[in-house]
């Protein structure tokens, strides 16, 4: 029985290694769908493969799979009995209306199994990334001829709502202070949570210290290094998306947290695997923290706060709001704010800027109907 080969990464990117290890686990995952699929569709991987990051690659890899199923499981538009085997010819006869009623199926799907029967409801925004997929998908077919004609212009429009019409969800600054009260003195916590707090407070104070100074994202927060970190400069490094570096610099309440935890709490390197001792923050199982147990200690944290229960607490990227709208708040130039939080565009930071916290709470509190005494 042939033992499984450790992965070597020849570095010469400058990135972390784990980093590194995380895009070739989701490249890995692209190529086995990649193998799910026709033969013939090697072109578009290629094409893909050369214009998409890893993630935005598996999740269109993802979306057209799941249209090859829906052929095979929900219509008479092919004889295969699985993806790989369908025909060029099968897609030469889809047309646009073909599509629209796939992205209306998609509103709300089943998918029974054996022990259970899952019920799935996507909402605007997954509906239209969806025909976005499709679109890029049938819009290749076109172009390399393997379809007559193209159909993405029949395809009908997704309305999605403007950003500006939900209510953003942050913390206020007082509501920070409880959390940060509640992972510093346990408080809020049950009897079975405080066991764990002992063992891990400084590491999950120092987590929601970085989530609402930097407004991080959760996934550029889980791979911090120790070695991300340069303390005679005061700063440290992240990875953002589409593979960009940033440099953020480091306060003093960021600097007493990150010392606290390495100092009195991170195992030394000798308790550790090779492979898990640069990471920063680590689980009780001396391993990097996965993205879902920082964002279940979110939960938690932001639970106590909100006064609910630990499912309703926030998520990290409320934590990123939080940054967001506390840093506008203070008088800071939105696009300071946008350079900070990694925003594509300023309107993105806008939407926080036009964010009132307490307009609502303010208006009402002192619009009492009193009767006359």
């Amino acid at each position: 029985m042939s033992s499984q080969k450790e992965i070597q990464i020849q570095n010469k990117k400058g990135k972390p290694t784990n980093i590194l290890l995380k895009e070739n686990d989701i490249i890995n995952h692209c190529v086995e769908v990649e193998k799910e699929l026709p033969r013939w569709l090697n072109g578009f991987f290629m094409y893909l493969k050369g214009n998409l990051l890893p993630m935005s690659r598996l999740a269109y890899l993802k979306d057209v799979r799941f249209f090859c199923r829906y052929l095979i499981e929900e219509t008479d538009l092919t004889q295969a009995t699985k993806p790989r085997d369908i025909l060029v010819e099968d897609f030469e006869q889809i047309q646009a209306v073909d599509i629209n009623i796939f992205i209306d199926y998609c509103r709300r799907y089943k998918i029974e199994t054996d022990k259970n029967i899952i019920i799935y409801e996507n909402d605007k925004k997954s509906l239209a990334r969806k025909k976005s997929s499709l679109s890029v998908f049938f819009k290749y077919l076109y172009r390399d001829g393997l379809v007559p004609k193209n159909i993405t212009d029949g395809f009908d429009p997704i309305k999605l709502p403007k950003a500006s019409d939900h209510e953003i969800k942050a913390l206020q600054d007082d509501e920070v202070m409880i959390m940060l009260d509640a992972v510093t003195n346990g408080t809020g916590l049950t009897d079975h949570e405080r066991r764990y707090w002992e063992k891990t407070k400084h590491r999950d104070k120092c987590i929601l210290i970085l989530f609402v100074t930097y407004g991080l994202r959760l996934s550029e927060l889980q791979q911090l290094n120790v070695s991300s970190f340069n303390f005679s400069r005061g700063e440290f490094k992240i990875y953002r998306k589409r593979a960009k570096e940033s440099l953020m610099p480091l306060n003093n309440t960021v600097m007493e947290a990150l010392q606290n935890y390495l100092d009195l709490e991170r195992p030394s390197n000798d308790q550790l695997l090779k492979e898990e001792q640069d990471a920063l923050f680590l689980s009780l199982q001396k391993k990097r923290m996965t993205e879902r147990q920082i964002r279940e200690m979110v939960k938690k944290y932001t639970s106590i706060t909100l006064k609910t229960g630990r499912k309703q607490g926030y998520s990290p990227h409320k934590l990123r709001a939080t940054a967001a709208t506390s840093l506008i708040a203070r008088g800071n130039s939105i696009y300071d704010v946008q350079a900070l939080l990694d925003h594509d565009n300023v309107t993105t930071t806008q939407l926080y800027a036009a964010h009132k916290m307490n307009v609502k709470r303010d208006l009402i509190k002192v619009f009492e109907w009193k009767e006359e005494e």
